[in-house]
């Protein structure tokens, strides 16, 4: 029966069960890469290939989601580091491509006023400390817990909720939704 294949050298894993999380595995590996679409692509492409060829193994310990997000996002690292120690690279200040990739409302769904809202959210987002924007990315647009985020993540629970609480409230004094640190709340 086509799609109930198992992978070699991953018994748990059949065709269909990496086919029905491709889509979210697409859209982390987007994230991870900053919204760079073809090094996500190659990014996935090589998680896929690690997978098929039992480099990466699943065993069952954590959802299958879970586990190849983790996979792609230390692929991702991994080639990231790669390109900063084989040569000195600047790194792109903003990128036009990523509120596209970021943003899930069709175009023309919106007023002005909610596109300079969402236009200010990723601002905001994008200058939080890079495991606070990967915990509320997980959290939010890929729709972990907290904990399955620390499993991806590969921190400890009590971790990943400070760096959770500590984004959200960076995000708030950001969009001015909150006072800032040396301020008191009325």
């Amino acid at each position: 029966m086509p799609g109930q294949a198992t992978i070699p050298g991953n018994p748990l894993l059949t065709e269909q069960s990496l086919a029905e999380v491709h889509a979210q595995c697409h859209a982390w590996a987007l994230n991870c890469c900053r919204g760079r679409r073809e090094e996500a692509m190659e990014v996935l492409q090589t998680a896929y290939v690690h997978v098929l060829e039992g480099r990466a193994r699943f065993d069952g310990r954590s959802s299958l989601r879970t586990w190849m997000f983790a996979v792609v996002r230390n692929l991702a690292r991994s080639r990231w580091r790669r390109q900063l120690l084989g040569r000195r690279i600047e790194l792109p200040q903003e990128h036009a491509d990523w509120a596209e990739v970021a943003d899930p409302a069709p175009p023309g769904s919106e007023g002005v006023e909610s596109a300079a809202t969402r236009a200010r959210l990723l601002a905001a987002f994008e200058g939080l400390p890079t495991r606070q924007r990967e915990v509320l990315a997980l959290v939010f647009a890929h729709e972990h817990t907290i904990e399955q985020a620390a499993a991806v993540l590969g921190l400890g629970l009590g971790t990943a909720r400070t760096h959770y609480a500590r984004g959200k409230q960076a995000l708030r004094r950001r969009m001015g939704l909150a006072p800032d640190a040396g301020e008191r709340e009325p």
